[in-house]
């Protein structure tokens, strides 16, 4: 039995300093009642999504502890996720999670939830110990691109945010050639690292990344582009915001045969710590950043890639998106991952980052590519693969509520990528003024 009466059983293991808030149950005014609300209130969407909870009837989710109620009533779905944490609910498999999740979304489940605090920008850093267990190449964490998707093109007319827009010296509208993939044919766990290469090609590519370009990768991703733009005989500067994950980098670079053709360069943190750099690139590339940070250090970003490229340069940079069809429901699903993960989150639309390249620098979006079924299928076997690695996680120092987070993360994301609400883009961006030609 648990010391303390006020600490249920099954949360005695639970690393209270590690995680206060799973090794705690709530307490408050009214809590006792808050708690039928939120019980009611949550059996009543279950009803409305199909998804059963009767235990002795194939049940869809089950609640092993009624302190899950407690924690919703609290905090709505950062308390849903503490919960699956705290592991007072499960479903039979993975794949269940997904489900779950999704129909909750789709009834649009939405009780209130509240992060509390505004979060600092930290950079988004996931430890390289954790993406090597569910990454398909053992190094990235991004999305990758599937090689049975078709590419369809188009040029496509957008409104310019520039200052200057309109008054004689831009134009209000400008093109960009859009490419869509399609949904990609049937594909295994073991095609994400081929995947994951297909999505720096592409990056490299439209960076136009050769023999002699002097790269600059704002920041280190984890050691796949660093070493696949050394293989094409490019000088790279790949920018390291956590001194922690240096050694980890030099031995990848070091296994890619990268190691004289990388230079890793420690900065306090971006965009700040990059301010004085006086060195121009020839390209910039960035996988899967640009989404941990707010609106205000993105536009501050996009100016540092302007004051970095070269006049005739390219950037290229994927990134994770949201569509049209992100609810309020979603939003607030998302305060999960903010509380736990990434504090500054920031899922904008395409049209929202090309106004803040527009209005915030002298660059311009050229070209984007759009692949919201890669992004679901890469969640998907990201999931897969970290399910099989659960045992290397735990022997690796992840204790199970942080497993469990892991895979709250992947299948909450994998749900919002099923539903269309998020998509994976590529974006290219040149100075707007490139050799005096507008």
């Amino acid at each position: 039995m648990s010391d303390n009466p006020a600490i249920p059983m099954h949360l005695t293991t639970v690393d209270a300093q590690q995680w206060p808030n799973i090794a705690s149950v709530p307490m408050g005014r009214f809590m006792g009642w808050r708690a039928r609300r939120a019980e009611a209130a949550f059996a009543g969407a279950c009803a409305r999504a199909g998804l059963e909870l009767d235990p002795d009837n194939e049940s869809d989710l089950v609640v092993d502890h009624a302190e899950l109620f407690d924690r919703i009533a609290a905090n709505g779905w950062i308390g849903l996720a503490e919960g699956y944490m705290a592991g007072e609910w499960r479903t039979e498999t993975p794949d269940a999670l997904v489900h779950v999740v999704s129909k909750l979304l789709e009834v649009g489940f939405n009780p209130k939830t509240t992060l509390g605090r505004e979060a600092r920008f930290s950079g988004g850093e996931v430890p390289p110990e954790l993406v090597a267990k569910f990454s398909g190449d053992g190094m990235s964490a991004f999305a990758g691109h599937f090689a049975t998707g078709v590419p369809t093109m188009e040029r496509v007319s957008v409104p310019s945010h520039s200052p200057s827009a309109g008054r004689g010296k831009e134009p209000k509208n400008y093109f960009v050639s859009e490419t869509n993939y399609s949904a990609p044919l049937e594909t295994e766990k073991l095609d994400l690292a081929d995947a994951q290469a297909r999505s720096v090609g592409m990056l490299l590519d439209a960076a136009v990344v050769r023999p002699g370009t002097h790269l600059a990768e704002v920041p280190s991703s984890g050691g796949a582009v660093a070493i696949a733009a050394a293989g094409r005989r490019a000088t790279v500067d790949s920018i390291v915001t956590d001194p922690a994950v240096v050694r980890t980098l030099r031995e990848r670079l070091t296994l890619g045969g990268a190691e004289d053709a990388v230079h890793l360069n420690v900065v306090e943190g971006l965009p700040r710590g990059m301010d004085r750099r006086k060195a121009r690139y020839d390209a910039v590339v960035s996988a899967e950043h640009l989404e941990t940070m707010p609106t205000r250090v993105q536009a501050h970003y996009f100016a540092l890639i302007d004051g970095l490229l070269a006049r005739s340069g390219r950037a290229a940079l994927q990134t994770v998106v949201a569509t049209g069809k992100m609810t309020p429901a979603a939003q607030s699903a998302l305060e999960s991952l903010r509380a736990y993960i990434w504090p500054t989150l920031n899922y904008q639309t395409v049209d929202q980052i090309r106004k803040t390249v527009d209005s915030r620098s002298g660059l311009r979006v050229v070209a984007q590519t759009h692949a919201p079924d890669h992004l679901e299928l890469s969640l998907k076997h990201q999931r897969t693969v970290f399910q099989s690695q659960l045992r290397e996680a735990a022997a690796d120092g992840f204790d199970a509520v942080y497993r469990r987070l892991w895979m709250w993360q992947l299948a909450l994301r994998e749900a919002m990528a099923h539903a269309g609400m998020l998509d994976v883009v590529q974006l290219t961006l040149t100075h707007r003024h490139r050799r005096g030609v507008r």
